[in-house]
């Protein structure tokens, strides 16, 4: 709609890039195209608005097949006004001159022409054509397109239909579910099959997997017993390493203890030598000591004797009483009796004699 303003009794038009002007006055042709812009009197002014940009006409309608069901069909048809200075001589695309709006319905009337058209073609196909025909052949999209295209009354009009799309062709209810029931059949035995081929290959998968497991364990068991015997080997050779290496271990600690031996003999054999020898030396040398003394005392006493066969006997008795006193206890108090202090004074008044 065409955007107008009011300024002192004049009005100005300012139009769309999309929609097509023309402005007559007096019977004459003063503007004529897209996107105008210009003052005008209203009084005296013919205004048309024409759209020129493409246009979706959706449609819906019921028809017959061949085999006397009923469809809905659904269709988009595109259009655009290619000639609009023969659309607006052939349609009343006339505006008010104070407000833009269209004084008629030029774009239903355009809607009706094609819907009827494209409506008497898809009837045309359908009705000798089958159900099951229309639902899965693009014949009926053809024809609408086909005849649209040749019907002369839209190039009359200045209309252009850019393309044509059937959207749904759906039958009644009962009779969708009846034509889907086949085909969900045979979808379910497709599945079941698909289920049942699955389930094989999976019995197959598994059955090959057990297999391998068997084989698995079967490598398994060869190579533990391989394992087994190598480590069998392995302990052998180990012990005979050891039992080896504890032989000459054996045989060096033999060694060995037979050289400490061998030493510890000799040292002591050599210690029992030279204890022997320093035993034999000293004995010689105590003998030789006990010689010597012994001749020593044989001297003195020989001396000692011949001093003593020199002197008499009273010196001798002297000798022998002082040495005897010097041997004797030392006394400390002396009782002498009457009897004994007697006898000793007879003994002196004798002269030493006895009486």
């Amino acid at each position: 709609m065409a955007d107008i303003t009011r300024r002192l009794g004049w009005r100005h038009l300012r139009g769309a890039p999309t929609a097509h002007v023309r402005h007559h006055r007096s019977g004459r042709l003063m503007h004529d195209g897209p996107g105008l812009s210009f003052w005008y009197r209203s009084l005296t002014a013919a205004l048309s608005e024409v759209p020129v940009d493409d246009r979706e006409l959706a449609m819906t309608f019921h028809a017959r097949t061949s085999d006397f069901q009923d469809v809905a069909v659904q269709a988009t048809v595109t259009y655009r006004i290619s000639d609009p200075a023969l659309a607006a001589s052939r349609l009343d695309f006339s505006i008010d001159p104070d407000t833009g709006s269209w004084r008629g319905t030029p774009l239903e009337q355009l809607g009706s022409l094609l819907t009827e058209t494209a409506q008497q073609h898809a009837l045309d196909v359908l009705a000798r054509t089958s159900l099951a025909s229309a639902l899965v052949d693009a014949a009926v999209r053809e024809r609408i397109a086909g005849g649209l295209d040749a019907e002369p009354r839209l190039p009359a009009t200045g209309i252009e239909v850019v393309a044509a799309r059937v959207v749904a062709l759906r039958p009644e209810p009962e009779v969708e579910r009846a034509l889907r029931t086949p085909a969900r059949e045979q979808i379910q035995q497709d599945a079941d099959k698909a289920t049942y081929e699955r389930r094989a290959v999976a019995v197959e998968r598994e059955r090959a997997i057990a297999e391998n497991e068997l084989a698995s364990q079967i490598e398994l068991a060869r190579r533990e017993e391989q394992l087994v015997d190598q480590r069998g080997t392995n302990a052998r050779r180990e012990a005979e390493e050891l039992a080896a290496a504890d032989a000459v271990r054996a045989g060096a600690e033999a060694a060995r203890t037979v050289r400490l031996a061998e030493a510890e003999a000799t040292r002591s054999l050599r210690l029992a030598e030279a204890e022997a020898t320093r035993k034999v030396r000293l004995a010689g040398a105590e003998a030789q000591a006990e010689r010597e003394v012994g001749a020593a005392r044989a001297e003195a006493q020989a001396a000692w004797l011949r001093v003593h066969g020199d002197v008499d006997v009273a010196t001798l008795h002297a000798l022998t009483g002082t040495r005897l006193a010097e041997n004797l206890p030392r006394i400390e108090n002396l009782t002498v009796s009457p009897d004994v202090l007697t006898g000793l004074l007879a003994k002196l008044g004798n002269g030493g004699e006895p009486a």
